[in-house]
């Protein structure tokens, strides 16, 4: 069953919505119309937010008309002015209770307003609401559906924020990435999907599942509203910065065994591309103990969910999904001794692909950004295994939409940068998205 709008890719592009609302060249007012009529038409099928108590389009009248009453002047308008977002419901938003996909009652699970969400409303954003996560950002899914194909996951833990994007219901949603909860639903959903350097966007006000490993990321339509967003929430951002020649790598070996044949299949041809299109790669023999690496990274994650969870799951264990307390109990065995070895693990596997990049002199590495398209049925969000080294170290990451099956299935391309070279990564996903698009 697909949704017959979808056919359509989304125009709605960040970067030219945000240019026009500051301007006035487009209408704010005329845009949340027109976005209501979609939200109305879409939203039931692809279930991609929470549900408010009163009318969400008669809120966000009401905030707009505070916001412009602030900003009556064109030239003083903020970067993001009138913009919708959607924020995963792991974020704590000032008005909205924080249930993170859960049963537990929400008033135990409340903070203060998470950092980027309180910078993204600074620079005149709109919150259009809280959308789906899988409970606590782990596995157990909610009720999210892929826009392209409604009896398919749209991929996790993220769903709600990749479905909102890919479905034209907002141009930018926030969501995290512990394992692939940013890459892979992005992948999955034919949108771009971009996780920071590790620490490069404030993780402040978010529920945590890892903090070793958790990143905030975004979700936008294409690599030019990636890049507004980036120079918004990412500390110290330098879009300045030059760009070389790039050279990219693919990290041949058992990592790249793990995708399935449709996806290895295509990104061998997308890479073929990109060669023919120009672009210089090469192929690099790397990660000979993956195996090892999807070890540390899981018994790191299981051991710090128990911590975050020590004093909930001790009230109200019988309310969490047997997935999320599966991976508690694993966690509470994880000896301390093993955890640190753990985290050196991760710091020293950093410093040995960033010798790798400059033994090659590589600007980054090409991967999928997926095990393949995204599975049939709701009962669980895909594999992120081809994101987990890459989110383990803490490089930036994006994944870049690079075509489609037979069945009209969008796959991504993963493209990964330096550490806290952001700014190049992007630089080089824009004009790698030129050659694919």
């Amino acid at each position: 069953m697909e949704l017959s709008s979808m056919a359509e890719r989304n125009l709605d592009r960040l970067k030219e919505l945000a240019e026009g609302f500051r301007t006035g060249r487009l209408s704010v007012r005329q845009y949340l119309g027109q976005l209501k009529t979609r939200f109305d038409e879409r939203e039931p099928k692809v279930k991609a937010f929470l549900p408010e108590p009163t009318d969400r389009f008669e809120r966000l009248r009401r905030e707009f008309a505070d916001l412009e009453s602030q900003f009556q002047e064109a030239n003083s308008r903020p970067l993001l002015y009138g913009i919708p977002i959607g924020v995963k419901d792991i974020f704590h938003v000032q008005g909205f209770p924080t249930r993170a996909g859960s049963k537990l009652p929400p008033e135990v699970l409340h903070g203060p307003e998470a950092r980027s969400v309180t910078i993204l409303k600074s620079a005149g954003a709109l919150i259009l609401g809280k959308t789906v996560t899988t409970e606590f950002a782990y596995r157990a899914p909610g009720p999210t559906r892929n826009p392209h194909r409604l009896d398919h996951t749209p991929g996790g833990s993220s769903s709600g924020s990749a479905a909102a994007v890919a479905a034209g219901l907002c141009p930018l949603a926030l969501g995290t990435q512990t394992i692939g909860s940013t890459l892979r639903p992005a992948s999955y959903c034919g949108i771009v999907g971009f996780k920071p350097s590790y620490g490069r966007i404030s993780a402040d006000g978010v529920i945590p599942l890892a903090f070793s490993l958790d990143h905030v990321g975004f979700f936008t339509a294409d690599v030019e509203g990636a890049l507004l967003v980036a120079s918004v929430l990412c500390e110290g951002w330098n879009q300045e910065s030059a760009l070389s020649q790039p050279v990219f790598g693919v990290p041949e070996g058992p990592y790249l065994k793990k995708a399935d044949r449709e996806g290895l299949d295509h990104f061998r041809r997308t890479c073929s591309r990109l060669s023919e299109a120009g672009l210089q790669i090469r192929p690099i023999d790397m990660f000979e103990d993956f195996d090892d690496i999807i070890l540390r990274h899981r018994t790191l994650m299981a051991a710090e969910t128990a911590q975050v969870h020590r004093e909930w799951f001790r009230v109200y264990s019988e309310l969490y999904h047997e997935k999320t307390a599966e991976l508690i109990r694993a966690g509470q065995s994880v000896d301390p001794t093993l955890l640190k070895a753990c985290r050196a693990g991760r710091e020293k596997l950093r410093g040995e692909i960033m010798r790798i990049m400059d033994h090659y002199g590589l600007s980054a590495f090409l991967a999928p950004a997926a095990v393949g398209p995204a599975p049939p049925g709701l009962e669980n969000t895909g594999d992120p295994v081809m994101n987990l080294p890459w989110t383990h170290v803490g490089l930036p990451a994006i994944s870049l939409p690079s075509g489609t099956t037979p069945e009209g299935l969008p796959i991504g391309l993963q493209v990964v940068g330096r550490w806290m070279d952001d700014e190049a990564l992007l630089g080089w996903a824009h004009q790698i998205e030129g050659f694919i698009d």
